[in-house]
């Protein structure tokens, strides 16, 4: 009997790897001759890094950037265990977390430490680098990322324009003639599920900008300096990223990697799946079980239990998540191949109490699942539900 333990993290209480082996605990107690593979999940947001280079035996680096504020903080990154691949999630150079409430402005965020984090991945010798762009602070389009990186984003003076989103209304001209030629022989992906184009109704700074500290003044000077971005993109660099779905991922970041890094970006469930294996290590088991903090109408946009299940239904298998909370809007998860959703009894995961206690928790509610229902992993009865 071979069980897959496929989960994403239980977002500000458990990491992936804990929840991981908190389910296998518990299904050690009622089956403690089964093979347990645990293959902790992230969908390209917070704990992709860890995820990713905990899969692949990898190596996690700290380098001292400037944040969005301009002013230094310590960042991570991973390199697999290829030793070539690099992963990066922008938030922890220029994310959200980092910029204390009554100082959110996006007119003056840089996503300069993420273009730092991305040249510490090249002299370690990366030529494949990962980057997760969830939870940004910033709207400058990957201005202060290119910045970082040797670009020249010059004003009519020729002279660098400052950080922050409002700046790229100065923007001249662009001079690549310093950027870092190692970019050239780097592959870029980039994990995103936002289909937002750069600028407009829908567009970055309108969507987006809110949640960043950007009044309705702040949103309109934001989507003029970005649309000015663009112009100035498609003119010195014949390229036309304005319209493409996903350029406004990260307040534009999405659009700067296409056009100066040529990156690709691609579902971040997806993008984790390939690179941990999980089809492989998933063919020939028995029962797949994941889950996430929370069930909720917006899981089956990309999220980690729908990938998971989608993988164990190309081999029919049942699949089995569990969550702290299920809201009632997320049942539509059974529609995408998730079979049996469960979640602990009170008290709920995400209030104040020991990771032990959560930990036995969970183990203690997967056991009991597994009692109570007998032998579910089995091909014929994955198309069971309830």
């Amino acid at each position: 009997m071979k069980i897959v333990i496929a989960p994403d993290s239980f977002k500000g209480s458990l990491t992936a790897l804990e929840v991981s082996d908190a389910l296998e605990q518990g299904v050690k107690r009622v089956y403690p001759e089964a093979k347990v593979e645990k293959v902790p999940m992230a969908d390209g947001g917070e704990g992709t890094v860890e995820c990713l280079v905990n899969a692949t035996r990898g190596k996690i680096y700290q380098q001292e950037v400037l944040g969005p504020l301009g002013e230094p903080v310590i960042a991570i990154f991973g390199i697999l265990g290829d030793k070539i691949t690099a992963a990066i999630e922008m938030a922890s150079a220029s994310g959200l977390p980092l910029v204390p409430p009554e100082k959110k402005n996006p007119l003056i965020t840089t996503t300069y430490g993420t273009g730092q984090l991305i040249k510490a991945a090249l002299d370690q010798g990366c030529r494949k680098i990962i980057i997760g762009i969830g939870g940004s602070a910033t709207n400058d389009g990957g201005a202060g990322m290119v910045q970082a990186l040797g670009v020249g984003l010059l004003d009519e003076n020729n002279q660098e324009i400052g950080f922050g989103g409002a700046q790229l209304s100065r923007l001249h001209h662009i001079d690549l003639s310093k950027m870092d030629r190692r970019i050239k022989k780097t592959r870029f992906l980039v994990a995103s599920d936002v289909q937002n184009p750069l600028c407009g109704p829908t567009g970055a700074s309108k969507i987006y900008g809110p949640q960043k500290g950007a009044t309705e003044e702040m949103i309109k000077i934001l989507d003029a300096a970005l649309s000015h971005f663009a112009d100035i993109i498609k003119r010195d660099l014949g390229k036309d990223i304005r319209d493409i779905p996903g350029a406004g991922a990260a307040g534009g970041l999405g659009a700067g990697l296409m056009a100066f890094l040529e990156a690709e970006l691609v579902p971040g469930v997806d993008l984790v799946i390939n690179t941990v294996h999980l089809e492989e290590i998933t063919k020939d088991a028995d029962l797949v079980i994941t889950g996430e903090g929370e069930i909720n109408g917006s899981t089956i946009y990309g999220k980690t239990p729908i990938g998971v299940a989608k993988v164990a239904k190309k081999y029919h298998l049942p699949v089995v998540s569990i969550s702290a909370l299920i809201d009632e809007s997320g049942l539509v998860v059974r529609e995408y191949g998730i079979d049996y959703l469960i979640k602990p009894e009170n008290p709920p995961l995400h209030m104040e109490f020991p990771k032990s206690k959560k930990i036995e928790l969970l183990a203690k509610t997967i056991a009991q699942f597994l009692l109570e229902s007998g032998k579910i992993f089995c091909r014929d009865n994955s198309k069971k539900s309830r």
